[in-house]
């Protein structure tokens, strides 16, 4: 389940990079969730037979569906028009630290050594992979747009995350609503889709861009709405119901290694030595943090 998201969300960066200059982010991401949410109607139509429940947890609705579906998204596909997929994904990889960070704060889930022992090499692969492999360039480094982007979506995932484990008052397991998984999420990408609607259409306001339709953009369309949102958002959640957040969040650093494989047969952007030794150490504190799990 914690496996497949991270091959899922891979893909998806490397796609969004290839579409580049056909299609605007912000709009990528609306037609994306727009498409998404067509999809799953068939499995989910229950749910708008019976609007009083999704009526009753708006705030918890809204509050998920903007992290997860109208902000992690859109600020991905734009920090992909400055950073290429691996260093989108590596930067990705600082997961483990805000994911802890924020059920520390906002949730009071104290972390364990081993969590912390593994956030701490998969920040010292996300630091190799800025400063190219060289330390003292870590002094003198500058962030691109998109890197800072990407930062800013990985917190709000974190936010996102801890969500789905532990849902606010109003959605407590005694008045959680009778929905399935399809319907859960469904009910996320409507109001997520009201935050990323509204975002696509600022960004045609500030500067229409023109959307090269064709097979390409189709194709690109059909694999972001299936695979990225659908399959892996399904696998994710459930995967973060019984593993939780904290441990869930090292698997998503599979998400480097995945895109360096998939840039290179795709985009042509091979892996120098230093981003192998950054996959290195994420997946050392990967396996640090499951061995303390296990223990």
């Amino acid at each position: 389940m914690l496996t497949l998201p991270p091959l899922m969300w891979a893909g998806n960066a490397v796609v969004g990079r290839l579409m580049v200059g056909s299609v605007p982010p912000l709009a990528l991401n609306a037609m994306r969730w727009t498409l998404a949410a067509l999809l799953l109607l068939p499995l989910a139509w229950r749910l708008l037979a019976r609007p009083a429940p999704l009526l009753q947890h708006w705030r918890y609705l809204a509050l998920t569906g903007f992290l997860g579906m109208g902000c992690y998204n859109a600020l991905q596909y734009q920090a992909l028009r400055t950073s290429t997929p691996l260093n989108v994904t590596l930067i990705a990889a600082s997961m483990p630290v805000w994911m802890l960070a924020v059920g520390a704060v906002m949730f009071g889930v104290r972390p364990k050594r081993p969590q912390l022992i593994g956030a701490v090499l998969s920040l010292a692969g996300v630091a190799c992979v800025i400063a190219r492999g060289q330390i003292g360039n870590l002094a003198a480094v500058q962030f691109v747009s998109g890197d800072l982007l990407m930062l800013l979506a990985v917190f709000s995932w974190a936010i996102y995350s801890w969500l789905l484990a532990r849902p606010t008052a109003t959605m407590r397991e005694a008045a959680k609503p009778d929905w399935n998984w399809a319907e859960l999420l469904l009910a996320q990408i409507l109001f997520g889709l009201l935050f990323a609607g509204s975002m696509a259409g600022l960004e045609q306001f500030a500067g229409p861009a023109p959307i090269h339709w064709g097979p390409s953009l189709g194709l690109a369309l059909a694999f972001v709405a299936i695979g990225p949102s659908l399959i892996a958002y399904r696998c994710w959640a459930q995967g973060v119901a019984q593993a939780g957040p904290a441990v869930a969040a090292f698997f998503n650093n599979l998400t480097p290694v995945f895109a360096g494989l998939l840039s290179a047969a795709l985009l042509g952007e091979w892996p120098h030595w230093y981003h192998g030794l950054a996959f290195a150490l994420i997946v050392s504190g990967i396996w640090v943090s499951a061995k303390g799990q296990q223990g």
